[in-house]
């Protein structure tokens, strides 16, 4: 059998901890045990329907969860996509997934809940099934596992917030190797809890249910729209779990420290590890996040921004256990005069996988002194390539085509290439920008995007677009480009506010910034 089957086949069957799911607010425990036996009717029924990839769209019940082991247990490659984003229509959300499905050769597609009802009604040749009716509890029989090669164990989707997205294909071992790895870098053991609210059609979500899984340890996972309707719960959700573990966004430790007056009788006591990732590091927003729960129990040591991307399944670089955030300050100078910056260190790379920095022509920006270049990687995590593009050669660099430099204690990523802005010969990153624009009092964290425009124009500019809501949009207004100029050295040329949950984002949550630049550019 493949790798990544023989790891779960070898823990799951014996481990005494539980899988824990949220349903409808109550906590329901599973014994890993069950869950096995219940991957192993998923497989036998994918291997029953000589089924090579399969797709899985819904809620994570214990079924669903179960589903994504039975496909590894079968070979099969995984796919697993989002539901429908507020204000969708159903019918074409549900049409489109099953033709991305399709796109990428899979088959046979498992869902459960209200996504179950839409796709079934879908034009295509993938046949829909209701994952609750082949996970059964019950499992009468010993599974004989294939024992050929599963050439892919997970078909990912990238993100596709700077472009177009596609389709990574990641085999049995380089799956089981970043989970592996990730449980090596955090120290786990059968004594700690992990808890998460992350999406599993995500590479962050995902992975922290599978490093659990390969290591048998307790995970308790509740739905993305749990939190998303009250993301307070997460401290909730920690402090009934005991959890050790636990990880999400820049977005979610900004929010709770800022209205951290909102929160009572938690106890954050337990957790050691709270991996930061997914998205740009805010060094105020995460060290505020510690401050404020500190009164609660939780260390600032745990505190741990780490670098991921989906062609690696996901860790990339991540601190050790204890370490907490740490930056590296920088000052830029600008016609104002100087002004500091603060950039996390996101740790070294996990075992298996390497970082260097390739210099790159035309890159320099306001980092004092910094050797800044494109940050490559490469190591037993990473894809074999690319669904329907060419093959990843084992062992070669791959260019993330982010931006970055190292430091002593880590990687320090300050964005992506492709987003760099250029203005009167100044080059920034749009995570400077909003940054410092995300501190006007209306404006929404987390919801600010800066483009450049016209880059190939004889007077490229920087446009601002950020949620807003207040009572003075025009001092609102005057503030921002104050506070940019002064900080950032770039005058914007427009900032534009528009109603919260307006700007575009992936499924995941990141914003879009192509499509932003792209609406702006056909004004």
């Amino acid at each position: 059998m493949n790798s990544l089957a023989a790891a779960l086949t070898e823990v799951l069957p014996a481990s005494g901890n539980d899988l824990v799911v949220l349903n409808d607010g109550t906590w329901a425990h599973h014994p890993w045990p069950e869950v096995y036996a219940r991957a192993e009717n998923v497989a036998d029924w994918l291997l029953n329907q000589e089924a090579t990839a399969v797709g899985l769209v819904g809620e994570p019940t214990v079924e669903f969860i179960s589903a994504i082991l039975g496909a590894f247990l079968a070979g099969a490659g995984l796919s697993i996509l989002p539901g429908p984003v507020r204000g969708a229509d159903a019918d074409r959300w549900a049409q489109s997934t099953v033709n991305r499905f399709t796109g990428i050769g899979v088959g046979h597609v498992l869902s459960n809940g209200t996504y179950l009802e839409g796709l079934s009604a879908s034009e295509g040749p993938a046949r829909i099934r209701d994952v609750a009716g082949i996970a059964l509890a019950d499992r009468s029989t010993t599974l004989s596992l294939p024992d050929t090669a599963a050439p892919v164990a997970v078909l990912q989707g990238t993100a596709g917030s700077t472009g177009t997205p596609r389709t990574v294909q990641l085999s049995p071992d380089a799956v089981l190797s970043n989970a592996r790895a990730l449980n090596a870098r955090v120290g786990v053991t059968s004594a700690d809890t992990g808890c998460s609210w992350l999406p599993l059609y995500h590479d962050m979500g995902l992975s922290f249910l599978l490093s659990g899984a390969v290591s048998g340890t307790d995970v308790w996972l509740a739905p993305t729209k749990a939190f998303q309707a009250s993301p307070f719960r997460w401290l909730n959700w920690l402090t009934e779990s005991g959890a050790t573990v636990t990880a999400g966004p820049n977005m979610a430790y900004g929010l709770i420290g800022k209205y951290s007056r909102r929160v009572t009788d938690v106890d954050l006591g337990a957790v050691r590890f709270a991996l930061n990732g997914g998205e740009p590091v805010d060094c105020e927003l995460t060290g505020r996040f510690a401050e404020e729960m500190a009164r609660f129990g939780f260390s600032a040591g745990a505190l741990s921004p780490s670098y991921g991307l989906a062609e690696a399944t996901c860790a990339v670089t991540v601190p050790e256990p204890g370490v907490g955030l740490r930056f590296d300050e920088v000052v830029a100078h600008t016609d104002a005069g100087a002004s500091p910056r603060r950039h996390a260190i996101l740790g070294n790379a996990v075992p298996g996988m390497e970082v260097r920095i390739e210099p790159r022509d035309g890159v320099t920006t306001d980092a004092g002194k910094r050797d800044i270049g494109e940050v490559l990687i490469r190591g037993t995590s990473m894809m074999s390539g690319y669904y329907g593009g060419e093959s990843h050669e084992p062992g070669s660099w791959y260019p993330t085509g982010d931006l970055g430099y190292l430091v002593d204690g880590g990687l320090v990523v300050c964005g992506r290439a492709k987003e760099i802005i250029t203005v009167a010969g100044r080059n920034v990153f749009p995570a400077d920008v909003e940054r410092v624009a995300a501190q006007v009092a209306g404006v929404r964290e987390g919801a600010v995007v800066a483009v450049g425009i016209g880059e190939r124009t004889i007077r490229p500019s920087l446009v601002i677009v950020a949620e807003f809501r207040g009572p003075d949009e025009a001092q609102a207004r005057s503030t921002l480009i104050q506070q940019v100029a002064s900080e950032c050295g770039v005058v914007p040329s427009d900032v534009s506010f528009v109603r919260p949950g307006t700007l575009p984002r992936t499924s995941s949550g990141k914003l879009r910034r192509l499509e932003v630049k792209q609406s702006l550019e056909v004004q």
